[in-house]
């Protein structure tokens, strides 16, 4: 297992930017900010005006990570379901691979995203013709929460690291 992001380097949470739902008109908020060497990404969903869903990313890389099997997160959720998003090339712009994960609300958790696991989406639905992930393609890593529920979420993110092939 190899770390690829890890929050105790502080110089890590302000290579994140937010993408909320104001930019289709909705009003939910949603940032990344670095507690006690976590990253935490928090705020309030809303459903109103159109909106539902918060995001954030990270500033792109070029990550090469074909060598691996797939990612692993070292989490404390809410009991919320949120998204691990990653970006490349492969598909047109805005479309991204996710993988979903719920990690149980207060309990730090690794939760283990082989490859397999994502899926290609536009705006929460799935591109059924789409290529299967190339990871060594991956350049941007992302967040989304786009649960339906409106009200306040936090997922303390502590890594991000390799799962071993």
């Amino acid at each position: 297992m190899s770390h690829l992001i890890d929050f105790q380097h502080s110089e890590e949470a302000p290579r994140w930017r937010a993408i909320n739902d104001d930019v289709m008109g909705g009003v939910s908020r949603g940032r990344l900010h670095e507690e006690n060497g976590t990253g935490v990404f928090s705020g309030e969903l809303s459903l109103e005006h159109g909106g539902g869903f918060a995001s954030v990313r990270r500033e792109p890389e070029d990550f090469q990570l074909g060598a691996f099997s797939g990612l692993m997160l070292y989490v404390r959720g809410d009991g919320r379901r949120y998204q691990l998003r990653l970006r490349n090339d492969q598909l047109f712009d805005g479309a991204a691979y996710r993988a979903l994960f719920q990690p149980p609300a207060g309990e730090w958790q690794r939760v283990a995203l082989p490859w397999n696991e994502f899926e290609a989406v536009f705006r929460g639905r799935r591109l059924e013709d789409a290529p299967p992930l190339d990871p060594d393609a991956i350049q941007q890593v992302g967040l989304l929460i786009a649960d339906r529920r409106p009200g306040p979420f936090r997922l303390e993110v502590a890594l991000l690291a390799t799962l071993s092939s």
